[in-house]
């Protein structure tokens, strides 16, 4: 798939504001300071289409990026930063688990954690809350530049037990600074169209 045009995010805060164009929609999920952003912007081949910061918790809002006048990439707050209020982390909460229960047009969720580290609480419970639903998703593995090829192994293992995975689940690691599986994540995006 070659990505011709982004545009602009349409950011919502309430369902009812959700894209009324029926297009499939791909979310993107995960820690706040996991890299989403820089993952985003390195799968639409953007530099700063979805806004990065040395702050995690910048992302407030649910972010729509149209791609190529043909489907959505999802961006949702980021969970678990423990600076951001208790209100503020229920009302993300919140804002996600509505986005992920009731969006029909939502194809498929892409989970990422950071491939250096064992999944927090929030991970896991996130997991969990995918599989009671039965919404479809792979871990991208992100900041994958920083493992060893000899240490990838070991470290999927780990994140397959600590998450309590079924072995078909995907693990893809990924890197936004290499662009390390790019491919594959738009490939898996353009066969699930």
């Amino acid at each position: 798939m070659i990505i011709k045009n982004v545009s602009n995010p349409i950011t919502i805060v309430e369902p009812k504001d959700y894209p009324k164009d029926n297009l499939d929609e791909f979310c993107f999920v995960g820690r706040s300071n996991v890299g989403k952003s820089s993952l985003i912007n390195s799968l639409l081949g953007r530099k700063n289409i979805a806004y990065t910061s040395q702050t995690p918790g910048k992302t407030r809002t649910i972010n729509f990026y149209k791609i190529n006048d043909a489907f959505y990439i999802v961006d949702v707050p980021g969970y678990g930063y423990a600076k951001v209020s208790k209100v503020m982390r229920e009302q993300f909460a919140q804002m996600i688990e509505t986005y992920l229960t009731t969006r029909e047009n939502l194809k498929y969720v892409f989970v990422l954690v950071d491939f250096r580290h064992l999944p927090s609480d929030d991970d896991i419970m996130l997991i969990d809350f995918l599989m009671h639903y039965q919404i479809p998703f792979s871990l991208l593995a992100t900041k994958a530049d920083k493992i060893s090829t000899n240490q990838r192994k070991n470290h999927e293992k780990r994140l397959l037990e600590a998450l309590s995975l079924p072995s078909e689940i995907e693990i893809i690691p990924y890197s936004a600074l290499t662009h390390e599986n790019k491919t594959r994540v738009l490939k898996k995006i353009e066969a699930l169209r």
